[in-house]
């Protein structure tokens, strides 16, 4: 496990964007079917909240297993939020990052073909060339890391991109490689009213897992909201 690199070691010079994970899951914790495909969790609230998130974020990051089952666009849907952040001279859209090692990124998904803005797909020194070459026409590519995404190193680039919010809109792969690098900073979940199942279903976060010393939480306020409960949490640094 790389070392953190912790926002706030020096109050003046953070060296990591400001990091928030929100997603929906079921009442037993999950995010997605057996199947890996998305279900409705929330209503209509919480999307329009969601939205207001990716609105007030620099940039969205989500993991390629995220691209190839839900095929997000990440982009913005409210016109009076995309015309509010116009009139601030940002593009319409926060900047769209894909976490994906070996460059499987679909050049037609819809990250591609919906919304204004930038897009960077981030991969690894052992992405095949040519699928790096194919993705470098139609958004720009950060390498890091030998065989995977360096996340510490990345976060760290992305800082000095002028991205100083960035929003986390999953999958379990990726909030865990973020939570086990000390990378987060909150946490929020709406938690729907269904069941969904399944010991190989998504769930928050999957990864490796820990053993002891777990990332511990602080909630910071809970509320019902339509169907379900919307939580929050500050993640406790163990520096």
């Amino acid at each position: 496990m790389a070392n953190p690199s912790i926002i706030g070691n020096d109050p003046g010079k953070p060296t990591r964007p400001f990091v928030f994970i929100n997603a929906a899951m079921s009442a037993d914790g999950k995010i997605a079917t057996i199947e890996h495909r998305q279900t409705r969790i929330s209503g209509s609230l919480d999307f329009d909240r969601m939205d207001d998130l990716r609105a007030s974020s620099d940039a969205i990051i989500v993991g390629i297993g995220t691209v190839m089952s839900d095929n997000p666009s990440l982009t913005v849907k409210s016109k009076e939020r995309k015309d509010k952040r116009c009139a601030a001279g940002l593009s319409e859209n926060p900047i769209r990052i894909v976490v994906d090692s070996m460059a499987r990124t679909p050049t037609d998904s819809d990250i591609f073909l919906k919304g204004e803005g930038k897009r960077i797909i981030a991969v690894s020194k052992s992405a095949p060339p040519e699928k790096v070459r194919l993705l470098s026409n139609i958004a720009d590519i950060i390498c890091i890391g030998e065989k995977n995404v360096d996340l510490v190193e990345l976060l760290c680039v992305l800082k000095d991109l002028g991205i100083n919010r960035l929003m986390v809109e999953g999958g379990g792969t990726l909030n865990w490689g973020l939570i086990s690098n000390g990378l987060v900073d909150e946490i929020y979940t709406f938690v729907g009213n269904i069941i969904i199942g399944g010991k190989t279903a998504p769930t928050l976060v999957d990864g490796e897992g820990y053993k002891s010393d777990f990332c511990s939480l602080a909630i910071t306020s809970c509320e019902r909201l339509e169907v379900g409960v919307l939580l929050k949490w500050k993640v406790n640094s163990k520096l």
